[in-house]
């Protein structure tokens, strides 16, 4: 709806006079919102679509694909999944947002799209990556707000909530699929394989859990915690179902230092309900943390959030 906005006063009184229904697309708001068109308020109901779920895909879903491909519908299609993204990346994401006018220099906003990218599951450091790409922090700042606004992306903010510690201040960036993030990150002999793909492991976990989180209203908000001597846990889940935390973990077997954030976590909030998830086979306890693997994780999540 943002390309032809005018249309939105033909739709408000297609709706008041003829009870009429739409169905209207469309991957930002924010051009709508700045000019001051109708957005339809207290008649339009707003659906959010994710990439595709492990239930979704039922038999489909294909971990090892999912964690180098995405979980974007065509991927699961395509022939050659690795050419629909770089297309997806490099024209279809650049021409969206020249249309949407949201920047005149294509190669400034380029610089910072990959610098973004180093900033995936991290907390993100504003100024940092303005030197990254040798743009104004001001303009960095704008540049993630416009990612956000296209929903390309999101900020997780810290769990703070009745804080014993001291914390982190700055949220942490995330990508909203996997394949955003492979696709941009440039790869070269000072990156590791397993650097990347444990990154890729919690975002293809994040990504599934928003997605289910969304979808089945179970009402969560969803944090991360860290402390300012940086002991972390990944993610803090609160809402009217409690509380719940997840480290994510791509090496097949877990020593009590990969826990040491998660029982920190539950010495403050011993309420909360534990999860480890991580790149093994077999389901696993420790004490009151209880040891998954990602592929139940994500073909289950939907229980785990009850």
């Amino acid at each position: 709806m943002q390309k032809i906005p005018e249309l939105l006063d033909e739709v408000h009184w297609l709706i008041e006079n003829k009870k009429h229904k739409f169905i209207l697309t469309g991957s930002s708001a924010r051009k709508l919102r700045r000019k001051g068109f109708n957005l339809l308020a207290g008649r339009a109901l707003s659906k959010y679509m994710h990439p595709l779920t492990p239930a979704e895909l039922g038999s489909d879903f294909d971990f090892k694909h999912s964690l180098k491909y995405g979980c974007l519908p065509l991927v699961y299609t395509e022939s050659e999944p690795g050419d629909y993204l770089d297309s997806y990346i490099r024209t279809y994401l650049e021409e969206e947002i020249l249309q949407e006018g949201l920047t005149r220099n294509l190669g400034v906003f380029s610089r910072f799209f990959e610098a973004a990218s180093f900033s995936q599951s991290s907390v993100l450091n504003v100024s940092e990556v303005s030197r990254d790409c040798s743009v104004e922090r001001k303009v960095v700042e704008n540049y993630f707000t416009i990612l956000e606004d296209l929903m390309l992306a999101y900020r997780i903010p810290v769990f703070t909530k009745r804080a014993k510690r001291r914390l982190a201040a700055h949220p942490k960036f995330y990508f909203f699929d996997t394949v955003v993030y492979r696709a941009i990150r440039l790869m070269g002999p000072l990156d590791s394989i397993e650097e990347v793909e444990g990154i890729s492991y919690e975002t293809l976990f994040l990504q599934v859990l928003t997605a289910i989180n969304d979808y089945l209203k179970t009402g969560y908000k969803i944090y991360y915690w860290r402390t300012s001597s940086n002991i972390e846990v990944d993610f803090v889940l609160y809402g009217p179902n409690g509380l719940k935390t997840f480290e994510v973990k791509r090496k097949g077997k877990i020593t009590s230092k990969d826990l040491k954030g998660l029982n920190i976590f539950r010495n403050d909030y011993p309420e909360a309900k534990t999860y480890c998830v991580y790149g093994g086979e077999r389901e696993l306890s420790s004490g009151d943390i209880r040891i998954i693997p990602i592929e139940y994780a994500l073909k289950n999540m939907d229980r785990i959030l009850e």
